[in-house]
Order: structure tokens, then sequence, then C-alpha cells
């Protein structure tokens, strides 16, 4: 298992590959292991993100759970920069209760990249578990969604 790292607007944030798929983003991380090819696209994808070059992640992604978690993912890593979907409609898409959604994206192991701040409840913000320089998570889900122009009536 190899750490990269990467400074960001919203603080250090790690990316954790093994065997050649980003399988989790860490905030406030410290490298660790070898500096992978991996690795490296991986922040230069970030720092496009948050420079406005880049609205979607093209990086090996491998999703540690169950079957219904990969599948909530998959549906987060389709939802359009600048969009935003409820857990209500992840929950139609995939006939399961919005709860289970909701805990489905709270554990999103890879958030940013696998846009998990773009779901919201059906009547505000919803929650959000990532934190980091000096924001707590939902704090850091509106920096994110503000960078990206999203859920205006909102924030």
């Amino acid at each position: 298992m190899n750490i990269g790292t990467t400074e960001t607007p919203i603080g250090r944030l790690g990316l954790v590959e093994k065997d050649g798929m980003i399988m989790q983003l860490l905030w406030n991380a410290d490298p660790v292991g070898e500096e992978t090819a991996v690795l490296r696209e991986g922040a230069r994808q970030l720092q496009a993100y948050f420079n406005h070059e880049l609205t979607k992640f093209d990086l090996p992604l491998w999703v540690e759970g169950s079957n219904f978690q990969r599948a909530v993912c998959d549906y987060m890593f389709a939802i359009p920069f600048g969009e935003t979907v409820t857990y209500g409609d992840i929950a139609k898409a995939t006939e399961t209760p919005a709860q289970a959604v909701g805990n489905a994206c709270g554990a999103n192991p890879i958030p940013v990249i696998i846009p998990c701040h773009r779901v919201l409840s059906a009547t505000g913000l919803g929650g959000f578990s990532g934190a980091g320089g000096g924001l707590n998570g939902i704090e850091m889900k509106v920096t994110l969604l503000k960078h990206e122009g999203a859920a205006g009536l909102l924030i």
C-alpha cells in the first residue's frame, strides 16, 4: 500500500493505492511508500479539479465493500459536476431505503473523486463524513458544492 499526498484548497489530501487502484482518499495524510504513476496521476487530477480544469475524474478506483456499497458509489460517480441528487433518488434507482443509501454515502472511501458531496437530503444538505483543513463535515460539503457551483439555493 502506498499513500501519495497533494496540497489542495481544502487541505492536504492523501490517495491510497494498492495493486494499481485508488482505494481511499484521506484528509491530512502523510505520504507512505513509493510515489506510483497512479498516485501522481491522482494528485494531478485533484489539482486540475480544484483549478476548475477537470470536471470528471478518470482514475482506476476500487471500493472495498458490499455489492450495494459499490452500486451506490457507482451511482455517485456518475453524478455530473455541478449537479446534485437526493438520497431518495439513489434509493429509487437501487430499490433500497434512503437510510441505507445515506449509510453507504457516509462510508464512501474515496470522497471528492466519488462525489458523495453531490448527494443531498430531500430537505437540505444532509451529512458529509469528510473533514479537513479546519472544516467540519458539513462545512466541507458546502465548500465542495460552492466550488462546483451546485445547490445554489441551499448554500
